[in-house]
């Protein structure tokens, strides 16, 4: 055994403990950083989550019937309420899906419809720019037809194919269906 002394550890400069402080302090500054951005973030999202559940609801359109005005995978904000008027587009909600139609005829309207596809609203032809091809298409009413009270009645922009008011299983929708009315569009896809 031996009796040797150890040799005392050298002690660190003050440079060296200054930089060392630097660096816990750096670190430190660093995580609290780091949590502040992550928590931010997250209230961000939450509260992009909520307003655009409760006021702006963002929908992607699916099908054809809107075209040309909207196509496949166009992405669109709406303006949450069943407040809505003529020739506007809406989206609304029937048997768990969403469809985007346009306003057509309110509560009270008679809305009447000739084989060429013209569309008249209590007794007036109405000007539908947005529509290429008039036609009556797949029709399960009469006309002239008088829309329920609390109802709207909804067209798609392509009448030969869009299903909407005319059809016996969607009929005029209820206000307590319009999900909202379409605001702007975000994304077109071409």
């Amino acid at each position: 055994m031996s009796t040797r002394k150890k040799a005392p550890e050298s002690m660190p400069s003050v440079e060296q403990v200054e930089t060392e402080l630097k660096n816990i302090n750096y670190r430190k500054k660093f995580r609290s950083t780091l949590f502040s951005t992550i928590s931010i973030l997250i209230v961000v999202a939450a509260v992009a989550v909520l307003v655009s559940t409760l006021f702006f609801p963002v929908v992607q359109v699916a099908g054809s019937s809107m075209e040309p005005t909207l196509k496949e995978g166009d992405i669109l904000v709406l303006v949450k309420s069943d407040k809505v008027t003529y020739g506007e587009m809406c989206c609304v909600s029937w048997q768990n899906k969403s469809l985007l139609k346009r306003v057509i005829g309110l509560s009270g309207d008679i809305i009447d419809m000739d084989a060429d596809g013209n569309v008249f609203v209590n007794g007036e032809l109405i000007n539908e720019p947005y529509v290429v091809e008039k036609e009556l298409g797949r029709c399960e009413i009469e006309f002239p037809y008088q829309v329920p009270e609390n109802k709207i009645f909804i067209l798609g922009d392509q009448r030969e194919s869009s299903v909407d008011s005319r059809s016996s299983a969607i009929g005029c929708v209820g206000k307590d269906q319009i999900v909202g009315r379409v605001l702007f569009k975000v994304w077109s896809k071409k």
